[in-house]
């Protein structure tokens, strides 16, 4: 069998380097549609040690990651795997996203922008085709490994590629599956006729279809036929308008003759009748059989009793998505529903499960959602995960579903690798702080427990991997920052609920290099931020004389190519308003205000924007929130239909008491922004 042998495919003891194999744990973010009486099921489960129902899953994250991940729970269970990875090497991920219309004025301000891909995802294209094929070829030869151990045995595989990169994949799928398993290169015409200059228009891509044994799921597919042939095949008519045409009523093989009417009628030679004697009866009495001026049988074969053509390995049935289509979202390789559906139908039952590594707009979870199965995807991009999200919950009665990513487990794994240590888990964290410290440009100052940094006057706390930054933090913070400056201004007698400050004591006056540090702030750098984190910390920050300001350390920050590149940005945390009525045992919610940091919006797009509520695509709510999970009871967001969005909505508990209510809105770009409140009725 032919083999491609690339740079890094073998190591230098001449055996093939294997995929990342690291399995994380997942942690569930948010979970979507969930009823209270599920909610409480499911925490009843786990408090009895048992798993859970089961949750589709919409997880954000590197598919490097993700896979392995999967394999410990779905090795082998996956009963169907559809792809659509890059391959175009000059691809351009931005897309085209909206500005919703500012409420308050008569003419339509709705405007169109551009969002360029995140630095992760132009980061992980570029280390797709970094080397150009070579990088490409590994890339797709450790991930499509790690496809074929999570395949069921009765498993299908159809990867979707692009004319210039085609033929190297097919043989790396015949390495890796097996040239035996090889099914199909389905054609798709995925544009109409067009001129290719000095070269024929290129307007198909390729789907290979594997399987992973001899036994494994095939629905026939049919489609109806064309004009032109029914018109041709089922030219005659019967007394009610049905269409039909004359076949044969004989099959290869001898047989006896038939009665047909009041005389028997022999076969043709080397044939035998198609029906026995009661079939015969049965057609003749319902006026199915016609005799032919040599007296010869014929069957009547209605129109509508045709499933249609079975689908060959041409599909030109199928349109791309135009721009009127309901099902359209502006997303540059978006596929067609019915491409998909055709898949599903074909390689899978209901209730199997389907995964696709590549999300996209979420066309394959979409349908998988409305054929009734079972479902896995992710994606880089945090947008993908939102406009996915955002189709799903159109569906009518969607199921419940779980949105995750490998979050602090992810940053964990690369804290222990990036920082190896043999001493104590604390040189590690020192060692990771200051890393931090210089990404953010600033310079690391000795002397402080809580604060790691400064940075044009402002001090910089840098908050932990796993943890999320806490209103407690914030409180040792602000107290560390007065106490160890050693300017007025802390009232320790202003506290709120949170952890004792540190033991450890800062050595009195800390130093920058041995120089005092004039400060009038600090910025608070951290991966995950508790709900309430925004609002009530800056509340209590001010009434203390500290400005804070909280800033998200983004997921680039995990890659060695990313960091090398100063693809590093911080963006600081958005703020969000809330008014609250409470009466009896109601309560309504209403969004009032949502500031947007101005420095980290592209200019494009702060220009266009004259109201808050622009910025808002989408905003849910937890209306019973518990402490663990964020569910997603409630929601409204904007669809090229509906592009409003409304802003207060009213609730009822089924008894009085104290309740804990989340609020998460996500803006135009993509990013989300929470807000923790407390209620008594």
């Amino acid at each position: 069998m032919t083999e491609l042998i690339w740079e890094g495919k073998y190591d230098k003891n001449g055996k093939k380097t294997a995929p990342v194999r690291i399995a994380l744990p997942f942690q569930t973010i948010e979970t979507v549609n969930e009823s209270a009486q599920e909610r409480q099921k499911t925490l009843d489960l786990f408090a009895g040690g048992q798993p859970g129902e089961w949750r589709n899953r919409l997880i954000w994250g590197d598919k490097k990651y993700v896979l392995p991940s999967l394999l410990p729970e779905f090795a082998g269970k996956v009963n169907l795997i559809y792809i659509d990875p890059p391959f175009d090497t000059g691809a351009d991920f931005s897309f085209t996203a909206t500005i919703p219309d500012n409420p308050e004025t008569a003419e339509d301000e709705t405007t169109q922008f551009t969002k360029k891909a995140s630095i992760i995802e132009q980061k992980a294209y570029r280390d797709t085709w970094g080397k150009g094929v070579e990088s490409y070829l590994h890339w797709f030869y450790e991930t499509a490994i790690l496809l074929r151990e999570l395949l069921a045995e009765d498993g299908s595989i159809y990867v979707h590629i692009g004319p210039n990169i085609s033929h190297y994949v097919k043989i790396i799928l015949d390495e890796i599956f097996g040239y035996d398993s090889y099914k199909n290169e389905i054609i798709w015409t995925r544009t109409a006729a067009h001129s290719g200059g000095n070269k024929y228009g290129i307007i198909t891509d390729s789907i290979f279809y594997y399987t992973k044994s001899d036994n494994f799921i095939f629905n026939t597919q049919y489609k109806k036929h064309d004009e032109s042939y029914i018109k041709s095949h089922y030219s005659q008519k019967d007394p009610t308008g049905r269409r039909y045409q004359l076949v044969d009523l004989s099959g290869a093989g001898s047989g006896p003759p038939r009665k047909f009417k009041d005389k028997f009628l022999d076969p043709p030679k080397g044939r035998h009748w198609a029906y026995d004697q009661e079939g015969i009866n049965r057609l003749m009495k319902e006026d199915r059989i016609v005799f032919t001026d040599s007296g010869r049988p014929r069957l009547k074969k209605f129109l509508d009793e045709v499933k249609g053509a079975v689908i060959q390995s041409v599909w030109n049935d199928i349109f791309p998505v135009n721009s009127q289509a309901k099902e359209r979202i502006d997303y540059p390789t978006q596929k067609p529903e019915a491409l998909i559906e055709r898949i599903i139908k074909t390689s899978s039952n209901e209730n199997d499960l389907i995964l696709d590594c590549f999300a996209g707009s979420g066309t394959t979870a979409a349908v998988a959602e409305k054929l009734n199965r079972r479902w896995i995807t992710c994606d880089l991009g945090r947008f993908a995960i939102h406009t996915t999200r955002k189709r799903l919950l159109q569906i009518p009665n969607v199921k419940p579903f779980v949105v995750q990513n490998l979050g602090k487990y992810e940053r964990q794994q690369w804290m222990g690798a990036e920082f190896p240590s043999i001493s104590e888990r604390a040189a590690v964290e020192q060692r990771y702080r200051r890393f931090i410290v210089q990404l953010f440009q600033a310079e690391s100052v000795s002397g402080f427990v809580w604060l790691h940094g400064v940075k044009a006057g402002r001090m910089v706390h840098v908050g932990a991997v796993d943890t999320p930054v806490s209103i407690g933090d914030v409180k040792n913070i602000v107290q560390e920052f007065w106490r160890s400056v050693g300017r007025p201004g802390y009232d320790p007698s202003d506290e709120m609920p949170g952890p004792e400050v540190s033991s450890g004591k800062p050595t009195p006056g800390p130093s920058r290099e041995g120089n005092p540090i004039e400060t009038n702030g600090v910025d608070i750098l951290g991966w995950d931020f508790a709900f309430e984190i925004n609002e009530t910390a800056r509340q209590f920050a001010a009434a203390n004389n500290v400005d804070i300001k909280f800033k998200k350390i983004p997921h680039e920050v995990l890659e060695k190519k990313a960091v090398e590149q100063g693809d590093i940005k911080f963006y600081e945390l958005a703020s969000l308003a809330v008014d609250t009525e409470t009466s009896e045992n109601e309560v309504r919610i209403t969004l009032s205000n949502f500031i947007m940091p101005p420095d980290d919006v592209p200019e494009e797009i702060r220009t266009s924007i004259s109201h808050w509520q622009q910025w808002i695509d989408y905003w849910a709510i937890d209306w019973n929130y518990r402490n663990d999970t964020f569910h997603n009871e409630w929601q409204s967001y904007r669809t090229k239909k509906e592009p409003g969005i409304d802003l207060s909505v009213k609730h009822t508990y089924d008894k009085p008491g104290a309740y804990k209510i989340v609020v998460k809105v996500i803006d135009i770009l993509g990013n989300d922004t929470t807000k923790l409140l407390e209620i008594n009725l």
